[in-house]
């Protein structure tokens, strides 16, 4: 296998040919199993792994901070060669091969070539002080709990809708401000339109330059005829995190906060960086500024210590569940632009799927992805990007598909055409392995390029499935298939290798509401979303839309729970780690899920 390692990458390319026979001869193989420890924080070092297969983690020697991942053609660990000591703890996620680079060669090689040398000298420089940089990221829990209050906003200004153009500007020059509000007419027109919205536009610096200089607009208008609408807004007394998702989500710098539906004041990036002027970094913003994968990694890597300290300190799993998502969107948003080039950005949509489509993951899970490329264009470098971009999410802590729905795999790569017409094949063949893949392009959300090549895609599919009752029968048969864990009389069913909450009550649920929203064509893609949806609707009553949104609440956080405390992904919790008031609220909430595989058995009429 040695005679296979590729000498053509980086660094080893910079190896004579006489060097490269040498660290060829060298090379030895060596398998770990998942979870195994390949190199233990505090011992001694023998060897530069180089990932051949599967995926490592760095950890901190109290295993409570991830450091990095490893996944193909990446080595490790380099200083400890120089040091004579492991740092951190390297854990195989996964069944996991390495070639192992004797350390006396590696040093030998390491003197004799200089471009050999610089490569590991830049690169340890550079890890080390993006390290540094994530070491000072101190109370990053104070920072996201911190309620919006008076002594981070400040006042806001705000305007009559007829101030002419230039006399805004004078305002906003006079006030040192960049932004003010318009509060709008009672009969404006747009307040007509949006019944719920507040009464104010807002119009920026940036507004009044393009309209004068670039439209043309006559410096005596009047502002409200350029001011944006609706302004998007947090209330006063909110989580400072509720903020962040909301400027995360819309790449906004400022937010109008309200007291009901009365403006006090303006939020935006300059009063949260000086309010919080002690951090170097806030998690969001390290993830915008990366300019490289390493970068990115550090950030990434951040995640599961930010759920522990959310959750620590009492924070609902939902809101945990859309400032992860938020913040996941964000890296791999990142990843995307960082390996696509931007001249394709604009024609294609990288797609996330699954639990991440849906809002609904926490935790670090399996990749699904999916790629859509405008019609009409030839890219003939494609799938080599696509692979590059799945392993480089692999490399920030995304495992790969085991079922292969990734971008690196041409079935989840196509044109706006093909997408359609393979729904189309999809919905008409009624196969149970496509009824999967439907289900799956059901909750895909777009996160990265042109998010506009999703909308007739997703519309296409919508329109397929609503009302065809036959097709839906078919699709919902897998949310009946796994048996609730419940006794003859009503107990929870425990099981030896811990109690399957994903398959027993999370899927039935996620599905069987999945099945609804596309019977009567719901846009929304979160489950929570879809069960308020169906409520409204008044296909779901009132108590049973609670149930199940409280049932799914539940099998979130215990799940979750017993992830972070045992370390490790999968979905079984351990009964005996539960208090008796937590078993009785599972199994009350196994009794919902009951009850609601028998309303869909009904509706679609299934039979077992």
């Amino acid at each position: 296998m040695p005679d296979k390692f590729n000498t053509q990458s980086p660094p080893f390319d910079r190896l004579t040919e006489s060097q490269q026979s040498r660290l060829r001869t060298a090379l030895d193989v060596a398998y770990f199993r998942q979870s195994e420890r390949i190199l233990q924080a505090g011992s001694e070092s023998r060897h530069l792994h180089v990932v051949i297969k599967g995926a490592v983690e760095e950890r901190s020697s109290d295993n409570q901070e991830v450091y990095a991942h490893y996944a193909n053609d990446d080595l490790f660990d380099v200083r400890s060669l120089f040091e004579g000591t492991t740092k951190h703890h390297y854990v195989a996620l996964e069944d996991t091969l390495t070639y192992l680079l004797p350390k006396q060669v590696f040093l030998e090689l390491y003197q004799q070539n200089g471009e050999f040398a610089a490569y590991f000298d830049n690169n340890l420089a550079k890890r080390q002080a993006l390290l540094d940089a994530a070491h000072q990221q101190q109370n990053l829990a104070e920072f996201i709990l911190t309620e919006v209050t008076e002594e981070i906003y400040h006042p806001p200004l705000i305007l009559s809708p007829d101030e002419a153009l230039h006399s805004v500007t004078e305002i906003l020059k006079d006030n040192g401000r960049d932004s003010a509000l318009i509060a709008l007419a009672a009969d404006d027109p747009r307040l007509t339109n949006a019944s719920h919205a507040l009464p104010y536009a807002i119009v920026t610096r940036t507004n009044l330059l393009h309209a004068v200089m670039l439209e043309n607009v006559s410096r005596d208008a009047p502002v409200a005829q350029i001011a944006s609408f609706p302004v998007f807004h947090v209330e006063r007394g909110e989580f400072l995190f509720n903020a962040m998702i909301t400027m995360t989500r819309n790449k906004m710098k400022r937010l109008m906060v309200c007291d009901g539906k009365q403006a006090i004041g303006m939020l935006d990036m300059t009063q949260i960086l000086s309010a919080f002027s002690t951090h170097s970094h806030v998690l969001t913003l390290s993830i915008a500024r990366a300019t490289s994968i390493e970068e990115l990694a550090i950030a990434s890597n951040r995640q599961r210590q930010l759920v522990e300290v959310l959750l620590r300190n009492g924070i609902r799993t939902r809101f945990i569940m859309q400032l992860i998502s938020a913040v996941n969107e964000q890296i791999i948003e990142k990843a995307f632009e960082l390996v696509v080039p931007p001249a394709l950005h604009d024609h294609c949509c990288l797609l996330v799927l699954g639990s991440e489509g849906r809002g609904e993951q926490i935790l670090k899970t399996d990749q699904d992805n999916a790629l859509i490329i405008k019609d009409g264009l030839e890219w003939h470098h494609c799938d080599s990007i696509m692979q590059n971009l799945t392993h480089t999410l692999q490399q920030l802590g995304y495992p790969l598909c085991p079922g292969k729905v990734m971008v690196n795999n041409a079935k989840w790569v196509k044109n706006q055409s093909d997408w359609k017409a393979t729904i189309s094949k999809w919905v008409q063949d009624m196969r149970p392995e496509e009824m999967l893949d439907l289900a799956i392009m059901a909750d895909a959300t777009a996160v990265a390029g042109n998010r506009d090549l999703l909308t007739p895609v997703s519309d296409h599919l919508t329109k397929l499935m609503a009302n065809r009752m036959l097709i839906l029968q078919t699709f919902t048969q897998p949310a009946l298939q796994f048996s609730t864990p419940l006794t003859l009389f009503g107990n929870v069913k425990d099981d030896k290798q811990g109690l399957d909450v994903k398959s027993g009550g999370i899927f039935p649920i996620v599905h069987g509401v999945r099945a609804l929203a596309l019977e009567y064509a719901i846009a929304n893609k979160n489950t929570f979303e879809r069960i308020e949806a169906l409520r409204d609707k008044k296909v779901l009553e009132p108590e049973t839309a609670d149930n199940l949104s409280e049932a799914l609440k539940l099998l979130f956080k215990l799940r979750l729970n017993q992830q972070l405390n045992q370390q490790h992904a999968h979905s079984r919790i351990d009964l005996k780690q539960l208090e008796r008031s937590e078993r009785d609220l599972l199994r009350h909430a196994f009794h919902v899920v009951k009850k609601f595989k028998q309303l869909l058995a009904y509706h679609y009429q299934i039979r077992d």
